[in-house]
């Protein structure tokens, strides 16, 4: 493998004023610009763990649930190019200590043949799902969609043509960011839809589910967790509860269906 594109670099040392860069989107006419260069027409959907929806699969009408891994079958199915990244940029600009760096995003469609062979490579099918499922036994969270910041430090041209899906840890994701930005802009990053997480009775207020929440979507109200809008249905909050008391109610087929006709209509694969 040779020597990293100088844009590596560049993130590396950026990535630590991630912050003060989102809120920078708030101000006129700075959030404009932003969203004219690295967010326009994004579409971006996180998919909630997969090993929660598999213990709460009683919770759902027989033959209802979908798993996020087969929405990504199916994408990557479909998909002629599938481009497996040598690392993830943002554990690696972290120095991430508790999840595999190696573990990058994968990008699909025409846009991939343009991406610079320095990032990593060119896979097959088979190659592209055993990478997904890794990243799922690691305990990291898909994000699946448009994503004009990707196709805009990759260079991958055209930006119609790529699809992403990253693989986030809960300390180094960059949509951390979310609550610091602009809010039509932090809106396109969406949770999948029909998923609902709620809070039970069974909760004592601990607090571990604020903790575990990267985008400031909990709090607690009279020793009992709330689960506001702010919400992107990534599920880490159901996993880490020691009560079990934050329940996930399952997507439907139809509402799933309707994502993939979107992601369908913004990235040709």
């Amino acid at each position: 493998m040779g020597k990293d594109p100088m844009i590596v670099g560049f993130i590396k040392r950026a990535f630590r004023y991630r912050f003060f860069l989102a809120r920078l989107t708030k101000v006129p006419p700075l959030g404009h610009i932003f969203d004219k260069l690295y967010f326009e027409k994004d579409e971006i959907y996180y998919l909630p763990k997969e090993s929660v929806l598999e213990v709460n699969r009683e919770m759902s009408e027989p033959g209802s649930l979908v798993l996020p891994s087969q929405v990504l079958e199916r994408l990557v199915d479909e998909a002629e190019h599938h481009f497996l990244m040598n690392y993830c940029i943002c554990r690696r600009s972290n120095e991430c200590k508790d999840y595999p760096m190696e573990l990058g995003c994968l990008f699909l469609g025409e846009a991939t043949t343009t991406i610079d062979s320095r990032f990593g490579r060119q896979v097959n099918k088979e190659e592209a799902l055993e990478h997904l499922k890794k990243c799922r036994e690691a305990g990291l969270v898909h994000l699946v969609g448009r994503n004009k910041l990707d196709s805009a430090w990759l260079s991958a041209r055209p930006d119609d043509r790529l699809l992403t899906i990253c693989n986030c840890c809960p300390c180094c994701c960059l949509w951390m960011m979310l609550p610091k930005m602009r809010e039509d802009l932090s809106s396109k990053v969406q949770r999948m839809p029909g998923v609902e997480i709620s809070v039970n009775a069974d909760c004592t207020g601990c607090g571990f589910c604020v903790d575990s929440c990267f985008v400031d979507a909990i709090v607690i109200n009279e020793k009992k967790a709330a689960i506001g809008p702010q919400c992107r249905g990534c599920a880490r909050c159901v996993d880490i509860c020691p009560e079990n008391a934050i329940d996930v109610k399952l997507p439907d087929k139809q509402a799933v269906k309707e994502m993939e006709g979107h992601i369908r209509e913004i990235v040709k694969i």
